[in-house]
């Protein structure tokens, strides 16, 4: 039996403007929705531009709660639509305490819940640790009237334990939402180096887990055209082949129909799931194995 969902993918440059950004955001979910989408990513952060490349108390100004604002008016969308919207805020949790964090939201606008980024990066215009405490809450599944999905962010993407931990619970599909790019300084064989590793990571996460991904980035220029956000947001089906991908430099909203069955037939053709040698992986747990 099929099981399908029309999944919709929203990669766009974002302003100063908060408000801009949100009204552009729910614009192209109506998009979406008017093709057919049931379920609707937004990219990382999308109400503002990337602002970790710089620390500034004043960006602490842009974090809400979640639920809040945001997620309110999200949900009214996603009632009117009937579709299920995840949404990347940056949340306030109490003074001085701060979370990277998606909303879930389903299409009948309850508020589902929201997955707080476990792993946190600290790089050359990448400064997150100054503005986000890492997510408390673990690795989480929302059932969506759609589909059980699974939610992680960004720099999760480099990990497999994330991935292995959710589909474990019964995600079907993995969404990333995502903020990455390029120095514009930087050259161009190391840009499509470092894309295609970002790219291949995520798609193993397919592969070793049976299950489609779902990766949306920013794309535009920001700090001053020092950054290039690459775009390239992709779906990938349980074998690891691209079913959809985006530009380098183009706002696209995309609606690809996706079989979750899929799962099924290659993890039981390719039975990873079923040779897993779960007694042997305490290991894993240490930092590093040197003692």
């Amino acid at each position: 039996m099929s099981k399908k969902v029309k999944v919709g993918t929203v990669q766009m440059s974002c302003t100063k403007s908060p408000d801009e950004n949100l009204a552009k955001a729910i614009a192209k979910i109506r998009e979406a929705a008017a093709k057919g989408a049931q379920i609707v990513c937004l990219q990382e952060l999308f109400r503002s531009l990337y602002f970790c490349d710089v620390e500034d108390y004043e960006n602490f100004k842009l974090a809400e709660p979640i639920p809040g604002p945001s997620t309110e008016s999200l949900s009214a969308v996603a009632k009117e639509l009937g579709v299920v919207i995840i949404a990347s805020l940056f949340e306030k949790r109490t003074e001085g305490l701060y979370h990277n964090t998606t909303a879930v939201i389903d299409a009948d606008g309850t508020y589902l819940g929201k997955y707080r980024k476990m792993h946190i990066p600290d790089d050359p215009a990448y400064y997150e640790k100054f503005y986000f405490t890492p997510g408390d809450l673990g690795y989480k599944i929302f059932k969506t009237k759609f589909a059980t999905i699974g939610v992680l962010i960004c720099w999760d993407q480099w990990y497999p334990e994330g991935a292995r931990i959710t589909s474990l619970m019964g995600a079907e599909i993995l969404f990333y939402p995502t903020a990455i790019g390029w120095a514009t300084s930087q050259d161009e064989a190391t840009n499509s180096e470092q894309y295609n590793a970002w790219q291949t990571i995520q798609r193993s996460h397919a592969v070793a887990n049976g299950v489609h991904v779902v990766s949306v980035n920013r794309v535009g220029f920001e700090q001053n055209g020092a950054m290039k956000f690459w775009g390239g947001s992709f779906i990938s089906n349980p074998f690891g082949r691209l079913l959809y991908l985006a530009s380098h430099d183009q706002e696209e909203v995309h609606v690809e129909e996706i079989d979750m069955q899929q799962t099924d037939r290659y993890r039981t053709h390719w039975p990873f799931l079923r040779d897993r040698r779960i007694d042997s992986y305490q290991p894993i747990t240490k930092r590093f194995i040197d003692e």
